[in-house]
């Protein structure tokens, strides 16, 4: 059977020990993403400063960027290849908010960029509820989507009343959309 590769999950038995390591280095991946989500949700609420955020935004931001072609490098599956390609999404995301926050850059590019992500993250839902046969990614990706979305409104449109909103959705997603799965995933459980 081939191991579909969503963002983490595998919906088939895995023989192959690189494909098992490169569920393991996505899983891992998935659980920063909840911490960068976390910082990123108590820096919107005003509980901790953007350039301090912004650190880390770049740390995950290198590690979401370096994945990818890990998984890319380690593999001939087409498929794998292309769910693999969603995780630039995030590390690009990251990176551009490290770089914005450090240096305390105007937001309105990142802004746009997250509209792009968030239009890109429905493919990627329907890819894992058609194509992959993973409808708990299928869920995950279009609420990250609707985070996507939220970004732009926030930062591209300047609708500061939404801020808040934002803050705590992004907060909860940072639990309920990658630091759970993914403790889930590593631990088998998933």
């Amino acid at each position: 059977m081939i191991p579909w590769l969503s963002m983490g999950r595998v919906s088939a038995p895995v023989n192959d020990t690189a494909e098992d390591e490169e569920v393991i280095v996505t899983n891992v991946g998935l659980l920063y993403v909840g911490g960068v989500l976390f910082v990123n949700a108590l820096s919107l609420l005003g509980k901790a400063e953007p350039r301090s955020v912004g650190i880390f935004n770049l740390m995950v931001g290198i590690m979401q960027v370096v994945i990818p072609f890990f998984v890319i490098a380690t593999t001939d599956d087409p498929l794998i290849i292309l769910n693999a390609s969603g995780i630039f999404l995030f590390g690009f995301t990251y990176l551009y908010v490290g770089v914005t926050n450090l240096g305390g850059f105007d937001t309105s590019g990142l802004g746009w960029y997250c509209l792009w992500v968030a239009i890109l993250a429905p493919v990627y839902s329907m890819l894992n509820f058609f194509l992959f046969g993973d409808p708990v990614f299928g869920v995950l990706w279009l609420m990250w989507s609707f985070l996507w979305g939220l970004f732009f409104v926030l930062l591209a449109l300047k609708k500061d009343k939404i801020a808040r909103f934002t803050g705590w959705v992004t907060m909860v997603e940072a639990w309920i959309t990658c630091t759970i799965p993914a403790y889930l995933l590593l631990t088998g459980i998933l």
